[in-house]
């Protein structure tokens, strides 16, 4: 048996209730996990609410670490003692122990502490395919990222910085910003203090950013469009703030033959040789020194309604665990 975070129809925090699980034996293809740490994403907010609809009851959590207990016939890249992370579908990480698909199972390298793999999976492959596998990005490029101060955030400074891109960051209050710039960010503007759009043009000299990568969604989408070069890129990654609304495709083209882009991680992490490949190059920027994980808040399994709450009131910064 396994204590495991479920919700049984969609609604707030207070949706949550813990119930002991049979585990099971992994078929084919499928491992068995036990946890050492679970890693607290926006996704789960949008799942948990019917932003993104799914079927219940269900578990909740995108991603963890732990100790592989058992593999299915088929698993070959991992076996049983082996340490091991993911960020990977379908949703059920909030839970001491489960069976999962293997595929988006990595092996976690030595020096890499289990908590730490649990925080930075989902968090770190999204700046990977965010920086490497969305628009083509340079040394010398520059990019607005909202946001600058969360878990996404404060991986992406650390990224852009080790690959010689300018990051201007947004956050709501000067501590955040000054924990962007200390991981990385160029620049980092309070934007409840500055208009973000004419301090992004200020300091780029009217020309604006190349790339806005944009996970706050509807309060930021419009102003991150006015932020944009000719033939510039938005990543619309995330919703924090509320889906965008529908819009006239025509504005792109009056507003400098901009693009925009809505991808998932999921997408990207797909097929097996992918994922792993995208998991070796985070685990290697953090072996590195590229990158370092920072872990602000542990929460128990059992206060997961209290870890959601923090993370919808903008309470927190850097990555989220829940310790099972």
């Amino acid at each position: 048996m396994a204590k495991t975070a479920i919700i049984e129809a969609a609604g707030g925090p207070e949706a949550f209730k813990l119930v002991d699980r049979e585990v099971g034996e992994p078929g084919p293809g499928e491992l068995r996990i036990r946890h050492e740490a679970v890693g607290l994403n926006y996704i789960d907010v949008y799942q948990r609410s019917g932003l993104y609809p799914m079927q219940f009851p269900h578990a909740l959590g995108m991603e963890a670490a732990g100790i592989v207990e058992a593999v299915g016939d088929g698993v070959t890249h991992l076996k049983a003692g082996d340490r091991a992370a993911y960020a990977a579908t379908p949703p059920g990480a909030y839970c001491e122990a489960r069976v999962m698909p293997a595929a988006q199972v990595c092996p976690v390298p030595d020096g890499i502490a289990l908590e730490t793999a649990a925080a930075m999976m989902l968090k770190g492959m999204t700046v990977e395919y965010l920086f490497h596998r969305t628009t083509p990005l340079k040394a010398g490029d520059t990019v607005l990222f909202h946001a600058a101060a969360g878990g996404v955030g404060l991986i992406a400074c650390q990224w852009a910085r080790s690959e010689g891109i300018t990051l201007i960051g947004t956050a709501g209050t000067d501590e955040k910003c000054r924990l962007a710039l200390e991981h990385g960010a160029t620049h980092c503007i309070n934007y409840r203090s500055e208009d973000f759009v004419a301090r992004v043009r200020e300091l780029t000299d009217g020309a604006g950013v190349d790339v806005v990568m944009d996970a706050v969604g509807a309060d930021t989408f419009d102003g991150s469009l006015d932020c944009l070069k000719p033939l510039g890129m938005l990543i619309s990654f995330g919703n924090a703030s509320g889906p965008v609304a529908p819009f006239n495709l025509g504005i792109l083209g009056g507003k400098g033959s901009l693009k925009v882009t809505r991808p998932t991680l999921f997408t990207h992490i797909a097929k097996h040789e992918d994922c792993q490949a995208m998991a070796r190059h985070l685990f290697d920027k953090v072996l590195k020194g590229d990158v370092t994980i920072r872990i602000d808040q542990r929460f128990a399994l059992d206060q997961v309604a209290d870890a959601h709450r923090a993370l919808e009131g903008r309470q927190t910064t850097g990555s989220t665990v829940l310790l099972p």
